[in-house]
């Protein structure tokens, strides 16, 4: 059977923290279920392209812009399923059995469980909030991991070339078509303990408000980077 899974990672300046996400995938190749593994990257001086090299990655470049990135990394895809993942997103041991249950049963797009990599209270509180977000209003955020069948990501029209917030536009495009996988997205904390819990969250929770309000993406950009 031809592998059916592509595997898209974008990628800014991202070589010393991306160890681990490579490192989970390897089961998924092992297993036959991972065709590819293609890297995404916007313009960084940290030695990625090496990185990619050696893993064997198909490698690209654009302008930065993680919808764009996105976007780049389908185009050049050729399995039937793609599963966009952050370069700080570690997926559970197993998790390749979970995606190919899906994909053989299923034709809905998937996401996974939000865990961070802090066993601290705060930090399961804010991933279970985030996981309560995605189960009732639909919306998963890019950190979960993404998988979608090809054919479903062309019908939504894709991942949206905007500065900010290209996951949540792309889960309102797939809203009810959208189910979580028995899967545990582990991701970075970094930024929560860099701008501190509160106000990290403060700031998430605004931008999502003000775009679902419709305001520029790129105005929002620019807050979020403040």
């Amino acid at each position: 059977m031809v592998a059916p899974v592509s595997i898209v990672i974008p990628t800014l300046n991202a070589a010393a923290g991306i160890a681990p996400t490579l490192a989970c995938l390897v089961e998924g190749v092992s297993m036959g279920l991972v065709r590819e593994l293609i890297i995404v990257d916007g313009g960084s001086d940290d030695g990625i392209a090496q990185i990619a090299e050696d893993v064997g990655a198909i490698f690209l470049t654009c302008e930065a812009g993680r919808g764009r990135q996105l976007a780049m990394g389908e185009e050049h895809a050729s399995a039937t399923w793609v599963l966009f993942l952050h370069a700080d997103t570690v997926l559970n041991v197993d998790w390749s059995l979970a995606v190919a249950t899906h994909v053989n049963n299923q034709t809905d797009a998937g996401y996974g469980r939000l865990a961070f990599d802090d066993a601290g209270l705060v930090a399961k509180i804010v991933s279970g909030g985030a996981n309560l977000r995605s189960r009732i209003l639909g919306l998963p955020y890019g950190d979960q991991g993404l998988l979608v069948s090809r054919r479903m990501y062309k019908d939504v029209g894709g991942f949206r070339d905007i500065p900010l917030m290209e996951d949540v536009a792309m889960a309102r495009a797939l809203r009810r078509k959208l189910r979580q996988l028995d899967v545990t997205a582990t991701t970075s904390t970094a930024r929560y303990q860099r701008d501190g819990w509160a106000k990290r969250i403060f700031k998430n929770l605004t931008l999502l408000a003000r775009f679902k309000m419709g305001v520029d993406p790129a105005k929002l950009a620019r807050a979020y980077r403040k």
